[in-house]
């Protein structure tokens, strides 16, 4: 099977780093033109370089920060001026914030919400026009295992990505008449600069922690960002044309929800 994004205008936030950029190059090497946001120009720019490297579609990098309504309004304005309009939006801007309940304060909750929740409440508010009036459409949100089954300490996160979850369901039923695709992609283990920072704050080099890492997986390894690009590319093409509602695990079954 030949997936083919030729002709397709994408958008993708948190796309200069990790499995956003991953995405993003995946969409662009199948043809699509992308527009990718992120909070810092250099990491835009070193992104640019990387998707160019894969060739295929046009790429435009936003400095936008999604928890300010007026910076997705603006930003995805110029995306449609530059574009014509978005085919496939993937709302992948977030951390992983997991702490016991009680040392989370209002502002954390409101912070992770805003860049969690409502930066993609506010994306699909903009793109949904112009996908019901194409009669086409995609969108995808990128969650994590966590929204399924919630860990004990791991708020605010897993409760803003079950009510990401939610919010797919209920748009997908809207979306599905008019040909406009709504699905999650739920990350469990996956290569990522957190991980990285993350093995650097504890002085463990990186392969030593990936490795453990991978021994909490019952596929043995921790997956890589273009693995779980892989089934995003698959979900944004017309070979995903009848899938539409679905919470995808892409986490080697570490999760115990299907």
């Amino acid at each position: 099977m030949d997936i083919r994004l030729t002709g397709r205008k994408a958008l993708v936030t948190g796309g200069s780093k990790g499995i956003g950029l991953a995405i993003a190059a995946t969409f662009a090497e199948a043809g699509a033109d992308v527009a990718i946001m992120a909070r810092e120009q250099p990491a835009l720019d070193a992104a640019v370089r990387t998707i160019g490297a894969r060739g295929g579609g046009k790429v435009l990098a936003l400095a936008c920060d999604v928890r300010r309504a007026e910076d997705v309004n603006a930003g995805f304005v110029r995306v449609a001026e530059a574009f014509g309009g978005v085919d496939v939006l993937v709302n992948n801007a977030g951390t992983s914030r997991a702490h016991p309940f009680v040392t989370v304060t209002d502002a954390d909750w409101q912070d992770d919400i805003d860049l969690k929740l409502f930066a993609a409440i506010r994306l699909i508010r903009l793109a949904w026009p112009g996908m019901i009036e194409r009669k086409w459409g995609r969108i995808i949100n990128v969650l994590n295992i966590g929204a399924k089954a919630p860990r004990p300490a791991s708020v605010p996160t897993s409760v803003t990505r079950a009510a990401g979850m939610a919010l797919t369901k209920a748009l997908a039923g809207e979306g599905a008449p008019h040909g406009v695709l709504v699905n999650a992609l739920l990350v469990g283990f996956i290569e990522s600069d957190q991980w990285v920072r993350r093995a650097g704050e504890l002085g463990v080099p990186l392969p030593q922690f990936l490795a453990d890492m991978g021994r909490q997986v019952p596929i043995g390894r921790v997956g890589t960002a273009q693995e779980f690009a892989n089934v995003a590319c698959f979900l944004a093409s017309d070979a995903a044309s009848y899938v539409t509602g679905t919470a995808l695990n892409v986490d080697g079954d570490r999760c115990p929800v299907v």
